[in-house]
């Protein structure tokens, strides 16, 4: 994993007592960190393995563990014994050691969601929309929240640690895309989205671009633990993506790196096209309308979209060949491990775009790429939602690059 430690930190008698309330759970010291990224990556681990793997002292790690203990982070598991000596005791990731919030907000829908500190869904609201307007988004935020947080005991309400947002960044450029109109998606422009709903809780805000946000999911959430390059596609109304190096999310100046639905491929036509007027679920919409019949499925049931024809099998291959041309692009200038793919969409379409991907890959001069596997995504529809919680999560208690903006 690469993960560096530091003998120096930890090995004293004791940290500063935390403060209760959201400071419960705050920022985690840097060897702590690596004992809780590795034990999300391995599930549980005994001291004496967590030693050997990041080359901390015995002691170093009893001393971490009893704190994290003590915070209420880590659980013990029953001993394994049938071995020489004292039986070694496995430590997991608490589920109530602390619970996150995340917004993400769609050009067709709004998802709120509150997970544990496995990961693990425990409340999640929905709303879907035509197209994007604030007010009713953060009126079903304030609403969403309270009665999220109106369903913690008070002990769990004082361990959340944070809200993430993700959310296309200058929605108010999507207009025509979307069908909305111009002066309602102006709306967005300068609606600080981080401030807004800063003043709905008292924990800290976190910011990042859906797409991007999506990427992070899978690398903390995931069981594509063991990559640590990859590129990541993630198919929705829009087709965007982000990059992982060296097993942190890659955001960029801007935070917008992975910005792969505006990756130029070839149109049907052979003339250059942006990935996302073909791999997108909207440009399936759109025959869809054409033959006259109802979209909605689309939106509304992304793990049964009911039955399709002749267009779906289209569209799979047309997205599968555009989305080919993006790993090899992308892949010649970075090279990446795999190339991971996940969307707003039942399992057995996204496991047939894969297959199309596969199939067309082949089909390119390939001289000179060290071509990436392709997997599916592990995450599924919910990779945004969960990916703007796993912000927080992340800020607070992982290793890799903070690549989001937050405010207290």
């Amino acid at each position: 994993m690469g993960i560096r430690v530091s003998e120096r930190s930890g090995t004293g008698g004791t940290r500063p007592t935390l403060h209760h309330g959201t400071n419960q759970s705050g920022m985690r010291d840097h060897n702590e960190r690596v004992v809780l990224s590795l034990l999300r990556q391995h599930g549980s681990l005994a001291k004496t393995a967590i030693a050997r793997m990041t080359g901390l002292s015995a002691q170093t790690c009893s001393i971490i563990m009893r704190m994290l203990e003590a915070d209420e982070l880590l659980s013990r598991e029953e001993p394994l014994r049938g071995r020489i000596g004292q039986p070694l005791i496995p430590m997991s990731l608490n589920p109530e050691g602390a619970f996150f919030l995340g917004l993400k907000i769609g050009r067709r829908s709004a998802d709120l969601v509150l997970i544990d500190f496995l990961g693990k869904i425990r409340s999640m609201l929905h709303m879907p929309y035509d197209y994007p307007t604030p007010e009713p988004i953060f009126h079903f935020a304030a609403e969403g929240i309270a009665e999220m947080i109106r369903g913690l005991t008070s002990k769990q309400r004082d361990r959340i640690a944070g809200i993430g947002i993700a959310a296309p960044f200058e929605l108010w450029k999507w207009a025509d895309t979307v069908g909305a109109p111009q002066e309602i998606m102006d709306q967005w422009r300068g609606c600080d989205i981080r401030a807004r709903v800063a003043a709905l809780c008292s924990f800290p805000v976190y910011l990042q671009n859906d797409m991007t946000a999506a990427c992070g999911a899978e690398l903390v959430f995931g069981q594509t633990k063991d990559v640590n390059d990859f590129v990541y596609f993630y198919i929705g109304s829009f087709i965007g993506g982000g990059i992982v190096i060296n097993g942190s999310l890659y955001a960029g100046r801007s935070g917008n790196a992975g910005a792969l639905g505006s990756m130029p491929v070839p149109g049907a036509d052979g003339t250059p096209r942006q990935l996302i007027d073909i791999a997108s679920i909207t440009a399936l919409e759109r025959v869809v309308t054409e033959l006259g019949r109802d979209p909605s499925p689309l939106w509304a049931s992304p793990e049964d979209w009911g039955v399709m024809g002749a267009e779906l099998d289209e569209w799979i291959d047309r997205a599968g060949k555009a989305i080919a041309q993006a790993v090899i692009a992308s892949s010649s200038v970075v090279d990446f491990q795999a190339a991971i793919i996940d969307g707003w969409m039942p399992e057995s379409v996204r496991s047939r775009i894969v297959l199309a991907v596969r199939r067309h890959v082949e089909t390119f001069d390939l001289e000179g790429i060290e071509l990436p596997v392709i997997l599916e995504g592990t995450v599924g529809i919910h990779a945004r939602a969960l990916g703007a919680a796993s912000l927080p999560l992340s800020d607070r208690f992982l290793l890799g690059q903070k690549i989001f903006r937050k405010v207290d």
